[in-house]
Order: C-alpha cells, then sequence, then structure tokens
C-alpha cells in the first residue's frame, strides 16, 4: 500500500497576508488664529460695557422708578460731557495723583512686609503660633475704622490715609503667601534637603516659586482692598484726592461729578490690577495666563 508523500510547507512569501483595516480620516483640526482668543475677549468685554451703558442711558432718559429710582442719576451721555470738561482740569489731575500716590506707597509698604511675613508663618510651626492669632485679631476690623485711630497715629492727613491704605492691603497678600506655602508639596522641601540645599536655599528654589501664584493673588486683591480703604478714608477725613473730590460733589449736589469720580476710582484699579497682572506674567513665564 503506498503511503502518501508528506507535502512541503509552502514558501512564506506565498502564503495570504492580512489586510489591515482602513484607517478613519482624522478628523480635520480648525485653524486658530493666535490672537483670536484675546480678540475674542475684548469684543466680548466691550460688548457687555456698551450694553450696560445703553441700559443706563434709557433708563436715566426715561426717569426710571420701578426698585430703583432713576430721576436724579445723570445718563452717561451727561458724564461725558462732563468729564471733557473737567477731567484735565489742574484740581482734577492733582486729586487723581493724590490719590495714587497714596494707594501706591501704601500698598507697596504692605507688599514689603507682608510677603516675608505670610513665608515665615507659612514655613515655621513656631512663627505661626506666634503671629497668626494676632493677624487673626487684627484682620476683621475694617480699615475705615482705623480712621480715628490713624488721625491720632499720624500727624498729618497723607500719612494716615497711607497707613488706612497699608492696613486695607496688608491682610489679604498675608493669607494668600501663607497659603501658597501651605500647599506646597511636602516632596518637594524633601527632595531639596536631601540634595543638600539649604534652608535659604529652599525658600528660594522651593518656597517662592511655588508660593508665587498665591502671591500674585494676594498682591491682586490687595490692590482693590486697598483702593476702597484709600477712597473711604478720604471721604472722611481727608482733604484732596479722588475720595474727596466724590463727596465733594455729593455735598453740593453735582450729581454727575459724582459718577465721574465712580469712574475714575474704577478706571485706575483697573490699570492697577493689570500692572500686576503684567509683573505676574513676566515673573511666571510658566504659567498659561494670571
Amino acid at each position: 500500500m503506498d503511503l502518501p508523500m508528506p507535502t512541503e510547507p509552502a514558501p512564506l512569501s506565498t502564503l495570504p497576508r492580512s489586510v489591515p483595516a482602513p484607517r478613519r480620516a482624522a478628523p480635520a483640526r480648525r485653524v486658530r488664529t493666535p490672537g483670536w482668543p484675546r480678540l475674542r475677549a475684548v469684543l466680548l468685554g466691550t460688548l457687555s460695557i456698551a450694553i450696560f451703558l445703553a441700559l443706563w442711558q434709557a433708563a436715566s432718559a426715561t426717569h426710571l422708578d420701578f426698585f430703583l429710582s432713576f430721576d436724579n442719576i445723570p445718563a452717561p451721555s451727561d458724564v461725558a460731557v462732563r468729564a471733557m470738561a473737567i477731567v484735565l482740569s489742574p484740581a482734577f489731575v492733582g486729586d487723581v495723583i493724590t490719590s495714587c500716590e497714596r494707594v501706591y506707597f501704601g500698598f507697596a509698604i504692605a507688599a514689603l512686609l507682608a510677603v516675608p511675613t505670610g513665608l515665615v508663618i507659612g514655613r515655621y510651626k513656631v512663627a505661626h503660633e506666634l503671629i497668626f492669632p494676632l493677624c487673626e485679631l487684627l484682620r476683621p476690623v475694617p480699615a475705615i475704622a482705623w480712621v480715628p485711630i490713624s488721625i491720632m497715629l499720624w500727624p498729618t492727613d497723607w500719612e494716615s490715609i497711607v497707613f488706612i491704605t497699608f492696613l486695607g492691603a496688608f491682610f489679604p497678600i498675608l493669607l494668600n503667601t501663607l497659603y501658597g506655602v501651605q500647599r506646597i508639596d511636602p516632596v518637594l522641601v524633601l527632595a531639596a534637603r536631601s540634595l543638600g540645599a539649604s534652608e535659604g536655599a529652599i525658600f528660594r528654589e522651593v518656597y517662592l516659586p511655588g508660593a508665587l501664584p498665591a502671591i500674585f493673588a494676594g498682591l491682586a486683591v490687595g490692590m482693590g482692598v486697598g483702593w476702597v480703604s484709600v477712597i473711604a478714608a478720604e471721604m472722611i477725613s481727608g482733604q484732596s484726592g479722588i475720595g474727596y473730590f466724590t463727596w465733594q460733589a455729593y455735598s453740593l449736589i453735582q450729581y454727575s461729578d459724582i459718577v465721574l469720580g465712580m469712574v475714575a476710582i474704577g478706571l485706575l484699579g483697573l490699570v492697577s490690577s493689570a500692572i500686576i497682572r503684567g509683573i505676574g506674567r513676566a515673573a511666571m513665564p510658566w504659567l498659561p495666563a494670571l
């Protein structure tokens, strides 16, 4: 009986190959203009301001009296006319410069004291137990409540108002700096110490860079509170400044000047915050935005 002869395996070149499944075409990505997000933000912000001004103009023109009374509220057009008449006058410019000097001087002192203090009490438990209770005792006291004490403490109005501005800006900067230090990962500190870093190097290379976002957030908040404090102090005890200008306009029943003072305060605060954000972007280039 003849046995079937074994067949040789087919060469690899003749074996059928698996055909790969066709890939789906990747969806086309939208090509965005690099400056479009910033332009969109500017357009939306301009739109919201325009809508606000239009509603304000309509309410003042029709003397709206529904929950809110617009009988004596000047329209934006009236404020604009008044602004063109006095915004470049020496008296108004002098009031603006005086308020800026008080705010920036008090804010600078607050930042120079609050940031190192926040770093120290955030780093050392003994310093936290020693200093933080006193800060928490003084922090809830409004800056405006210090006006009588500041008048007795300092010989001139300028110094007393700067002191009130300092108090208003100090505590937001301090608390944000403390928070920024406390949220730093302890592993980073241990890694730096294991590499032989000194205490000063740890402060300089770990704590300060890690706390910078919180510090600049505190600086922005402190600047806003500083403007609130200086305006309130100028209304009560000052003889110059944009706060005094606004209060004097109220006393003289010059409604357009009241709104003009408020607009000036808002613009000055906006510029001050923009300066802080610009410095923050320069100091923290690794962050996408501030």
